[in-house]
C-alpha cells in the first residue's frame, strides 16, 4: 500500500472516531449556549431561574415559581423563542451550505453568494410591504421561499446562458444576480409605505428581535422534512462531489438531483430569510470547519454542520445583543464581519 493510500485510510479512520465525540460535544455545547442565549442581555436572568421558568411552562407545578412575573415574561415570551430561531436559522443555513458546496463542487457556494438569500429577502420584501398577509400567518415564508426558488432559477438560466459551467463561474452568476435582485428589492422598499421601511431596513441587515412562538413551526417543519431528505441522500452528496460522470454511472440523474437539492435549499433559506432577514457566510463557513473535524462524508457533515451552525448563530445573536447594549446590533453585520474574514481566508488556503 502506498504512503498516500495508507495516509488517507488513516485519515478516514480518524474522522469516524471523531464523529461521536463531535456531536455529542455540539449537542451540549448547544444546551449551554441556548441557556447563555437567555441569560444574558439588557436584564440579566440567572440560569436557575431560566430553566425554572421553562420547566414550569412545560410541567406547571412541577417546580415553585421564585421569580417574577417580568422575568418569566423576558424568558419565555421574548428570549426563548428568539434562541430557538437562532438555532433552527444557524442549523438550516449550514445545512444549505454543505450541500450546495456538493453539488456545485465549489467551496466557496452558499445560500448568500448564490443569491438565494438575496431573492428570499426580495420576496418577504413583496409580502410585507406591497400585498399584505393574503396567505395569513405563511404568507411571508411562502414569498420568500418563491423569491428564492426565482433567484435560483436565474442564476441558473444566467450560468447556462453565458456558458459557465464550472463551479466557479456558477458563484459569479450567483454574485450577480444577487446584486440584481437586491437592488430590485430596494426600489420595493423605496415604493412601500415609508412608516414601515426602517423596520424593513433593518430586519434586511439580518436580526432575530421579532421572534414569535407562532413562527419556529414554519422553521422547524421545514428543517426537519428538509434536513431528512438531506441526509437520506448523503451518499449521492458524497457521489456528487466526485464529478458528474462518477455520479452518473452509480445511478444517479444528476441533472434532476442537483435541481431537487436547489429547490430544497431555496425552501429553507427563503423560510429562514422570512423570519431572520438576510444573514450570510453561516453556510460558507460552517461546513469548512465542520469537514476537518469529521472528514467529507455528508452522513457525518450534514447533522454536525446543523449542530455546529446552530451553536455559531446563538453566540453572534449573543454577542449582536450585548456588544452595543441596550441597542440591538443586526446580527447580519457580525455575520459579516466574521465571514468576511474567513472569505479572505479561505482563498488565501486555496491559493
Amino acid at each position: 500500500m502506498s504512503d498516500a493510500a495508507l495516509a488517507t485510510r488513516t485519515a478516514r479512520r480518524r474522522h469516524r472516531r471523531a464523529y461521536p465525540v463531535a456531536v455529542i460535544l455540539s449537542a451540549l455545547v448547544l444546551i449551554v449556549s441556548l441557556s447563555a442565549a437567555i441569560s444574558v442581555g439588557a436584564v440579566g436572568v440567572p440560569t436557575a431561574t431560566v430553566w425554572g421558568v421553562i420547566a414550569d411552562r412545560l410541567l406547571p407545578g412541577i417546580v415553585t415559581p421564585d421569580w417574577s412575573a417580568g422575568q418569566a415574561a423576558i424568558v419565555w415570551d421574548l428570549r426563548l423563542p428568539r434562541a430557538i430561531l437562532a438555532a433552527l436559522v444557524g442549523a438550516g443555513l449550514a445545512m444549505v451550505g454543505a450541500t450546495l458546496q456538493a453539488v456545485t463542487r465549489n467551496p466557496l457556494a452558499d445560500p448568500h453568494l448564490l443569491g438565494i438569500s438575496s431573492g428570499g429577502a426580495f420576496g418577504a420584501i413583496v409580502a410585507l410591504l406591497h400585498t399584505g398577509l393574503i396567505l395569513g400567518g405563511a404568507t411571508v415564508p411562502v414569498f420568500a421561499f418563491l423569491g428564492a426558488l426565482a433567484a435560483m432559477g436565474l442564476v441558473l438560466g444566467v450560468a447556462r446562458m453565458a456558458r459557465a459551467s464550472s463551479a466557479d463561474r456558477l458563484v459569479l452568476a450567483g454574485v450577480a444576480v444577487s446584486f440584481i435582485v437586491m437592488a430590485a428589492a430596494n426600489v420595493m422598499i423605496f415604493l412601500g409605505d415609508p412608516r414601515a421601511t426602517h423596520t424593513v431596513v433593518f430586519w434586511m441587515l439580518g436580526g432575530l428581535g421579532l421572534a414569535q412562538w407562532s413562527h419556529l413551526l414554519y422553521a422547524l417543519g421545514v428543517l426537519v422534512l428538509c434536513g431528512a431528505w438531506f441526509r437520506l441522500r448523503a451518499h449521492d452528496l458524497d457521489a456528487m462531489t466526485v464529478g458528474d460522470e462518477t455520479a452518473a454511472t452509480l445511478g444517479i440523474a444528476v441533472a434532476r438531483f442537483r435541481l431537487e437539492v436547489f429547490v430544497a435549499g431555496a425552501l429553507i433559506t427563503g423560510v429562514m430569510v422570512a423570519f431572520s432577514g438576510v444573514i450570510g457566510f453561516v453556510g460558507l463557513m460552517v461546513p469548512h470547519i465542520v469537514r476537518m473535524a469529521v472528514g467529507g462524508s455528508y452522513a457525518r457533515v450534514l447533522p454536525v454542520s446543523a449542530l455546529f451552525g446552530a451553536v455559531f448563530l446563538l453566540w453572534c445573536d449573543i454577542l449582536a445583543r450585548t456588544v452595543m447594549a441596550p441597542e440591538d446590533m443586526p446580527i447580519g453585520i457580525l455575520t459579516g464581519l466574521i465571514g468576511g474574514a474567513f472569505f479572505v481566508w479561505l482563498l488565501r488556503r486555496r491559493g
